[in-house]
This record gives structure tokens, sequence and C-alpha cells, in this order.
């Protein structure tokens, strides 16, 4: 099962997730153009320096997209890379739609059959929980993962994660962000770890505390952006998750441009580093 399979990864290889985020001064500092051309150069270069080192890696797919049918074939070829190097991809598309849509975009994503494929994704209930089912069917079917967005850490977020709803959910709250981490938990009731997870801010501090529940009783993988150049290091992980939910390796702690602006060369070693300072609590 995918929690199982990553939770795995964790244990033997320390609980980060490198993000793959081409941004135009990354490209620059790496001496790449600002193509299609660099940013596959870009990708494959830190798929190769991160294989074997780091649990996971979290393409993020904007980056791909704002160069058209190009930057989706390098895209694919970021996943087929990441396959063929053992790392667990963990694609952020943060898609969220109703019907036939959310199905199409769940077998563009979940389906192994689909060149774009990858071992879990990103996705937001704006549009109701329910509407994710698509997503949630093939990721059962295919043996992948789902990472829901439940309480970030931009401003803007809490214009509606913190939400209340008209009626509290017993151990949960009467959030937004509550109703979805209770959600999660019922789907991940049968296996533990489950195949679900949250997105959940490394720098939120004691925000899910003061909302009334505990992002870990979701029993699944929480995605945790925010460490490194956001800030976020052990003190804040644990400040928001607790230092058993760390050491049990079910917070894959997230970074991006505190690794990858070491260069190209510069990749690992600053990737090994970083790794080892989040396993404090093992």
């Amino acid at each position: 099962m995918f929690g199982a399979r990553l939770q795995a990864a964790m244990a033997e290889r320390g609980p980060l997730c490198v993000g793959i985020d081409p941004h135009d001064h990354l490209l620059d500092a790496w001496g790449l153009p600002r193509t299609a051309a660099g940013v596959r150069e870009f990708s494959l270069r830190t798929v190769s320096q991160l294989a074997g080192s780091v649990a996971a890696v979290k393409p993020q797919s904007a980056f791909y997209e704002q160069y058209g049918s190009a930057g989706i074939a390098v895209l694919e070829e970021t996943l087929a890379a990441c396959r063929d190097q053992g790392l667990i991809s963990v694609l952020d598309v943060k898609r969220g739609d109703i019907g036939s849509t959310m199905g199409a975009y769940a077998r563009a994503y979940l389906d192994p059959a689909s060149t774009l494929a990858a071992d879990s994704i990103t996705v937001s209930a704006y549009l109701g929980f329910g509407a994710l089912e698509p997503a949630f069917e093939l990721a059962e079917a295919h043996d992948r993962g789902v990472f829901v967005l439940a309480l970030t850490s931009n401003p803007e977020g809490a214009e509606i994660q913190h939400a209340g709803r008209e009626q509290s959910m017993p151990g949960f709250g009467d959030s937004v962000a509550g109703s979805i981490v209770a959600q999660v938990a019922a789907r991940n009731a049968e296996a533990r770890p489950g195949r679900f997870g949250l997105v959940v801010g490394a720098t939120i501090g004691s925000a899910a505390r003061e909302l009334g529940f505990e992002p870990t009783a979701c029993n699944g993988p929480i995605l945790a952006p925010g460490v490194g150049a956001q800030g976020a290091g052990i003190d804040e992980l644990i400040e928001v998750f607790g230092a058993d939910a760390i050491a049990s390796d079910q917070i894959l702690a997230t970074t991006s441009r505190a690794v990858l602006s070491a260069g190209p060369d510069g990749v690992r070693a600053a990737a090994q580093a970083l790794n080892e300072s989040l396993t404090q609590v093992r």
C-alpha cells in the first residue's frame, strides 16, 4: 500500500521530500536557459543527484505547464526518471473539480497507463470533499497516494480553512480544515498508515490546536511544506505535529529552495545535511 511504501522509504532515507521547482532565478543560477530545455536539464540533474538520498521528490506542475506541450513532455520525462531512480513522486497539481472532469484529472495523474502518472498527487477539496471521489477510487485501484490540502501556511488560506461550520465533528472541531482531516481519517480507517494524506504547512504553529484538532489524527502521511528557506526546522515540525509523529515517519517534510539553491553539484549534499537535521527525534 502507498502509505506503507512511503513510510518504509522515509525510514530508510529520512523524512525529507525535495520539491523540484525550476524557478527562473534558479535556472539562471544554474546557468540554464529559461526554456523547456533548461527545465529538462534542471529536473533530470536534480533527480539524479537525489536518487538514493531522499524518500520522495515533489515536482511542481505549474513550472512545467508554463512552457506548453514542451514543458509537459519534460514533466513526463521527469516522472519517468523518478520511477527509474526509485524516488517516490508527489506531483503537486492541486487539482479539484466535479464529475467527469475530476475523473479525467484522476486518470491523467493516477492511472499507470498515463505518461503523467505519479506515485501520488495533491488535490483541493474546495468543490467538496466528495467531489474528489474519482481520485480516491483510482488511488485505491492502482496503489497511489492522495494528499488533500487541509491547513496551509499562506495568510490567504485562513479565510476558508479556518472558517467555521454549522456542526462540529467530535475530536476535529468545527472548522473547514478540521472537517477535511476528519474525512481523510475516515478514509484511512481500515489501514494504518493509510494511502490518503494531508497537506499541512510546517510553519502554522499552534493553528491546528486552536481550531480543535490534531492533523496526525488523519492516520495517513502528511506533506509538510515550509522547511528550510521558509523558516521551518525540526523545532517547528515538533510544534505542529509532535515528536512522535516525526519519529514514526508520518511527516514528509518538504523543502525546495534550501536544497536547489546549492547548485547542480551541491543538491545531494544539501539534501543530506537537511535530512540529518530532521532526524534528531528518532
